[in-house]
């Protein structure tokens, strides 16, 4: 592709403009959003439906044409492609099964696995890759380890990572070895998705 405004501003390049994008997946405040989610059927089956969550993450780049499409996941999509429960309470936010203990961690499914869970979000990038114009740049991300650890053990955000805080200072050898494997697992995440068209990737 050739060079984007973002990009070129992220070689130290200067732009006559700078670059503009919406930090947030996608246009969540728009209409059009409102109905692709309620066509998909719940936030989870948006994530995972490469078409539907190809046109969520196009709608902003197509009504205002920013430099740069982020892609419409969710970070704790690893966690579940890692094996644990994950679902949303409406009006409170996403729930996980928390880490409790060191074969909690030991169980977690291996890389080939959870890449064959998340294919469908490797999917949402090519097709929106092959859908943005050249000099539009495509975003693929992931969270932090940290952060996805203090989702993890606590079973849900908001409580100022304080069960994680907790987990962290009373067994550290296990928060170790869970952020270990996060860390393994959301390298291979963010290389798949520059695999499969991202042209840049961020925590």
């Amino acid at each position: 592709m050739s060079d984007s405004k973002i990009i070129r501003a992220l070689k130290g390049k200067k732009n006559k403009t700078p670059p503009i994008w919406l930090m947030r997946q996608a246009g969540r405040y728009l209409k059009d959003y409102r109905d692709v989610r309620e066509k998909a059927g719940g936030f989870l089956d948006l994530c995972y439906n490469p078409e539907l969550a190809k046109e969520v993450t196009l709608q902003p780049i197509r009504r205002f044409g920013f430099d740069a499409a982020i892609l419409f996941a969710d970070i704790l999509l690893l966690p579940q492609a890692l094996g644990r429960n994950l679902w949303f309470e409406t009006g409170e936010g996403p729930r996980l099964n928390p880490i409790l203990s060191s074969k909690d961690i030991n169980n977690l499914q291996n890389i080939d696995r959870m890449n064959s869970f998340l294919g469908n979000v490797y999917e949402t990038v090519r097709l929106v890759r092959s859908e943005l114009p050249a000099e539009k740049a495509l975003i693929g991300f992931a969270g932090a380890p940290w952060t996805v650890a203090t989702y993890m053990v606590a079973g849900k955000g908001g409580d100022d990572q304080k069960a994680a805080k907790i987990f962290m200072t009373r067994k550290r050898d296990d928060f170790d070895l869970l952020i270990e494997k996060l860390t393994e697992a959301t390298i291979e995440y963010l290389s798949k998705q520059i695999e499969a068209g991202a042209n840049i990737v961020k925590l």
